[in-house]
């Protein structure tokens, strides 16, 4: 990507931020029960996946659901594929926050709504709207410019003399808690799995500008503030007698920066069709192989 004029870069921040944080709304999806493969896992039990756009798949065909920017090949629609659950219910809602979980997002019900004493398997990846990631992003891009060696983003954010990315996953915290216990209330037999962000940005700290639009002192920040809430999220599911799926791990050096035939993120101009900022289809393929596995270790 050649330098831009900032209005254009602007321009392309906002539109992702609408992606990340705005309010995308619409039904819900359910899939037909799927017969039991013989051999393999066998049939599994009920299973509902709740969550945000990183869930949803927004972009990647087949679109099922154009107001929640709903995949079928989005990571719970390849884990039920494997698992051949008794049910399939996908409420994942692109712009989702922890509140969307007992209020309706437009034509999509209350996430939370899609469990019973019959679900056998959530999987719950949420928080990212809560911490601010299109505002975050927003903010970022638009700094950018001030200092592109520096860290005008980490700046601005630590103005106050406190960590304010730091504070908000800190806040989040409590939100995650509630979902969890709300959850386990709702389907009390069930096999929880909070799963974690992928790696959007290089784990070595280092950037990519123009490919996204970020001053070089900010990128080792804003990775820092992502593995800050996928801890937050591993020890929030922990106290909850939920299990943590780690994305993150799987996915480092398929970030945003790297080449489009690696990448499993895709940057603010998407090479492949998926949102900006969020998986493409290889991403989700690795986010549900990541499901997979932490399944077929058992529990712990």
């Amino acid at each position: 990507m050649a330098r831009e004029r900032r209005p254009a870069r602007r321009l392309r921040a906002a539109a992702l931020a609408a992606v990340l944080g705005g309010c995308v709304l619409a039904g819900a999806a359910t899939a037909p029960p799927a017969a039991a493969r013989p051999g393999g896992h066998g049939p599994a039990a009920a299973y509902a996946a709740l969550g945000d756009s990183y869930t949803s798949g927004p972009g990647i065909p087949a679109q099922v659901d154009a107001g929640c920017a709903r995949s079928n090949h989005n990571y719970p629609s390849v884990v039920a594929a494997e698992r051949h659950p008794r049910t399939f219910t996908d409420v994942s809602c692109g712009g989702a926050t922890t509140a969307e979980m007992w209020r309706a997002q437009g034509g999509n019900p209350p996430q939370l709504d899609a469990l019973d004493r019959h679900t056998g398997l959530v999987t719950v990846q949420i928080g990212g709207n809560d911490v601010g990631f299109g505002p975050i992003i927003e903010t970022c891009a638009r700094l950018a410019a001030q200092d592109l060696a520096g860290n005008p983003c980490e700046r601005a954010y630590r103005a106050s003399g406190r960590d304010e990315l730091a504070l908000a996953v800190l806040r989040t915290a409590p939100k995650v808690g509630r979902v969890l216990r709300a959850v386990r209330a709702r389907a009390p037999h069930a096999r929880v799995l909070v799963v974690g962000y992928p790696a959007l940005l290089p784990d070595d700290g280092s950037g990519c500008f123009p490919q996204v639009p970020f001053a070089r002192g900010d990128f080792p920040y804003l990775r820092d503030t992502e593995k800050r809430l996928n801890r937050m999220l591993r020890l929030v599911a922990g106290a909850n007698r939920a299990e943590f799926v780690d994305t993150y791990g799987p996915t480092a050096r398929h970030d945003m920066c790297q080449a489009p035939a690696d990448r499993w993120i895709e940057p603010l101009r998407p090479a492949a069709p998926a949102a900006p900022a969020h998986p493409n289809a290889r991403g989700e393929a690795a986010m549900a192989r990541a499901v997979l596995d932490r399944l077929e270790r058992g529990r712990g």
